[in-house]
């Protein structure tokens, strides 16, 4: 018997029953979603059906965002990954952890402090070394938002295109209309900490298959995204989509799904 279909007996009927779990269906070795700052479990909905050919996908909406229950404070990136570990160890398997932005660091780093929860990582737009940059410059973007929206409608037309879809999932209903689930400074916080520190150090731990797929217009710092497979012990690939922005499993889905179906047929029958 292959490993793979040894895993799938394992976790053939796991319990998830925690708010901030999304449990999107399927069988088979789990699938972890984490999603970018701002977001939520429920963004991935695009990507979670065609997913499921593949294995059990959940997704967990990280802390200070969605229905997750912790605010406030407690925003290390090792936090962050202990609480996607303990979702992994609820499934039962070691998973393809796959992570937008925030979400690729958080599961580039589990990988690199749990590596038996982690068969292999996917990271969406998101690099190791952004030291000394600030959140001040988002401080005058999200205050010029005309919060709360009216509507989801609103929400989509103000972003625009697909990018408006994917923010309208980050919004909720209040009595005065519709506001971020996340507050600003809980973000602020969270993001403080990647100007502060160099994350090489944990991808330099990361055993397991890496796929970084990079947005052509991303607005990461140039050249990092190529080298994360290189500088993972494990290998892995590289891609860049072109005329892609930040969220590029919204921008370009097609060219985003081939680069990760392939990648997981791959590491998937290993």
């Amino acid at each position: 018997m292959r490993e793979w279909d040894r895993e799938v007996s394992r976790v053939a009927e796991p319990t998830v029953t925690r708010p901030e779990v999304v449990d999107f269906g399927g069988s088979g070795p789990p699938i972890l979603l984490l999603h970018g700052l701002m977001g939520r479990a429920s963004t991935w909905r695009p990507v979670a059906p065609w997913l499921t050919r593949y294995g059990r996908v959940v997704g967990l909406d990280a802390r200070g965002h969605g229905a997750s229950p912790h605010r406030g404070g407690g925003w290390r990136t090792e936090d962050f990954a202990a609480d996607a570990a303990a979702a992994v160890e609820e499934l039962g398997a070691p998973a393809v952890v796959v992570g937008h932005s925030m979400g690729g660091l958080h599961a580039w780093t589990l990988a690199a402090i749990r590596p038996e929860l982690v068969r292999a990582v996917v990271v969406e737009d998101m690099a190791p070394d952004q030291r000394g940059r600030t959140v001040d410059p988002w401080r005058a973007h999200f205050a010029s938002w005309p919060v709360p929206f009216a509507s989801l409608d609103d929400v989509r037309a103000y972003f625009g295109g697909p990018v408006g879809d994917y923010f309208a999932e980050c919004f909720e209903e209040r009595a005065d209309g519709y506001h971020l689930t996340a507050d600003l400074d809980d973000l602020y916080g969270i993001a403080a900490e990647w100007g502060e520190r160099d994350f090489w150090p944990l991808v330099e731990r990361v055993t397991c298959p890496l796929l970084a797929i990079e947005a052509e217009h991303t607005a990461m710092p140039p050249g990092q995204q190529a080298r994360l497979p290189v500088r993972a012990p494990g290998g892995g690939h590289h891609l860049v989509v072109a005329g892609a922005g930040h969220v590029v499993h919204r921008d370009a889905p097609l060219t985003y799904r081939g680069a990760v179906e392939a990648f997981l047929s791959e590491v998937l029958t290993r």
